[in-house]
């Protein structure tokens, strides 16, 4: 292994097999390479039924894909949108565009996800004024789905999944990002598989889907002239990415197999240390592991384990900041425990590339444990 190779993050690992160049050479070949076309078409269909869903629609973003989402629950300017705090700007931001409210909701350590307790509060608080309600699997762990969605159906309010992280989880056996209304997959460079960049909205809802579709394509009207009767966005996927896509797509399996054999090495590793925990795998949940996270409750403080690991060219980050801690969010809301907050203090992203090799995972651990010798 090279002294100074750099170890990612999480970056893009294209298939061994060479499945997205047989798609993207095709669309080549066809002159397939506008947006639109047959590989957008199949990759659609193949996502929705590898997470079990009806339909769905891709797009060239998860973000996008949830802009729409909340446009397709009716979400309109001054409505409430309750959002988990402990979560990627991507999730908060579509809310900001359609002019509505967000409302913050803190995290529990049982899941490290959206907190049933924290979001009864929040109803109560809010009663009769919520539109939607966005749920994020973080770091490819499944959010406690069964008391959300039934709080939530109390009120009779839409859920909708933010399971960029979480492609491949499933809660109970069912995939992520389809209990509720709407799921949203993101395809970004560093997810457990890429288009690199792209998303996906799925539903069971066939006319919303469609809508979403219609929406995304400038809200073009079946009209001979050009006609827009409608507010109308450029958010469809092209049909090159789609084609990364379904190549992409049929090596996910082996991703989450490897992210959970990382995940498991490290865990096996540096359990022993002092002060050092990792995120939570329930029994009912089957993470994709996109990230392997660990927490620090002790003499070494997440920030030395960053710069030591930097040092040997080697990447790590820290958990989100909490969108109620952000300067942009401050002003909103927010309800809760204070969970995400030590959670953000406390926690570090370790490496987790798909591409690592055991010499690289070893290497990490013992400069992780160097740090309590």
């Amino acid at each position: 292994m090279a002294e100074n190779k750099k170890i990612w993050l999480a970056s893009p690992h294209m298939s061994d097999e060479g499945y997205e160049l047989a798609y993207i050479n095709e669309a080549f070949e066809t002159n397939w390479v506008a947006p639109l076309g047959p590989n957008v078409n199949e990759f659609e269909k193949e996502i929705a039924a590898k997470v079990g869903s009806k339909h769905a629609a891709a797009m060239t973003s998860g973000t996008g894909a949830i802009h729409l989402a909340l446009k397709a629950a009716g979400v309109k300017a001054g409505d409430i949108v309750f959002c988990p705090t402990l979560t990627f700007s991507a999730t908060a931001n579509p809310i900001i565009y359609e002019n509505a409210i967000p409302v913050f909701i803190d995290s529990n350590y049982e899941t490290w996800n959206m907190d049933p307790v924290a979001l009864e509060m929040a109803f109560k608080k809010y009663e009769g004024k919520v539109k939607a309600v966005l749920v994020v699997h973080l770091y490819g762990l499944s959010a406690d789905m069964d008391q959300i969605m039934e709080i939530c159906n109390q009120h009779n309010v839409p859920v909708i999944e933010d399971a960029a992280e979480s492609l491949g989880t499933k809660y109970k056996g069912k995939h992520t990002g389809t209990f509720g209304k709407y799921g949203i997959f993101s395809f970004n460079g560093n997810k457990i598989i890429t288009t690199s960049g792209g998303g996906m909205l799925v539903s069971d809802d066939e006319e919303k889907v469609k809508k979403v579709r219609f929406w995304s394509t400038q809200s073009r009207d079946q009209a001979r002239h050009y006609q827009h009767s409608e507010l109308g966005f450029n958010y469809r996927m092209s049909n090159v990415v789609a084609g990364i896509g379904r190549g992409q797509l049929k090596v996910l399996d082996q991703r989450v197999e490897k992210k959970k054999y990382i995940f498991e090495f490290y865990k096996r590793e540096l359990s022993g240390l002092e002060g050092l925990s990792f995120m939570p795998v329930n029994e009912w949940n089957a993470p994709n592991y996109w990230l392997s996270v660990i927490t620090l409750n002790g003499k070494i403080k997440p920030l030395q384990i960053m710069e030591t690991l930097e040092k040997e060219n080697i990447e790590s980050r820290p958990v989100w900041k909490p969108m109620h801690m952000q300067p942009f969010f401050s002003e909103y809301d927010y309800i809760g425990r204070n969970v995400s907050e030590k959670l953000f203090e406390n926690g570090v992203c370790l490496p987790s590339d798909t591409k690592m090799t055991d010499e690289e995972l070893t290497k990490v651990c013992q400069i992780i444990k160097s740090l309590w010798s």
